[in-house]
């Protein structure tokens, strides 16, 4: 017998066997990937899947799983999920999950960014003065009395505290710093 070689003609320049198709690994690689697309699908509101450009039974079996409760259901329409996106354009698939992802990234980070002001905030004046500079069109009189009520809140003691300035104040500087940094 003899085994494939550069001298049959399905070789690459290398001298390594050439193949036609991908290999076994690869689709399996490809299929999983598939999957955790249609996990990701699977998890996105309605109204963004109703927008997507993909075929209406990939679009009825997303809503079949999302009616779906047991398990093994589950798991079975997601398999037949990730068979319909093979038969799919899945770009804009990718392109709908990473944007949701990088919404909530955006929340997630305007949020923390609420928090270290309200830190500084109360911590010292000079921050006022900073906040006033970045957020011109704020209500400085009404900043100034949240600091107030949420410095003397974290000055009592734990059991008369309420924290509702705290609160206060975190959501007039969410409020007023969204879109400004």
């Amino acid at each position: 017998m003899r085994s494939p070689s550069a001298d049959d003609g399905h070789a690459d320049d290398n001298g390594a066997p050439e193949f036609d198709r991908p290999s076994k690994t690869q689709l399996k690689k490809e299929m999983h990937e598939l999957q955790d697309l249609g996990e990701a699908l699977v998890g996105l509101p309605d109204d963004r899947v109703v927008d997507l450009p993909i075929s209406e039974s990939l679009r009825d079996a997303v809503a079949e799983y999302k009616r779906t409760k047991s398990f093994e259901g589950k798991r079975r329409q997601m398999q037949y999920i990730g068979k319909l996106m093979r038969k799919n354009d899945v770009e804009p698939i990718r392109e709908a999950v990473a944007a949701m992802k990088l919404g909530r990234a955006k929340d997630a980070l305007a949020l923390h960014e609420a928090e270290r002001w309200r830190v500084e905030l109360l911590a010292s004046d000079d921050a006022l003065t900073r906040w006033m500079v970045e957020h011109a069109g704020s209500d400085l009189q009404q900043l100034r009395s949240l600091i107030r009520a949420a410095r003397k809140d974290a000055a009592a003691t734990p059991e008369q505290r309420n924290g509702r300035a705290y609160r206060e104040l975190f959501q007039f500087i969410k409020e007023h710093s969204v879109g400004h940094d």
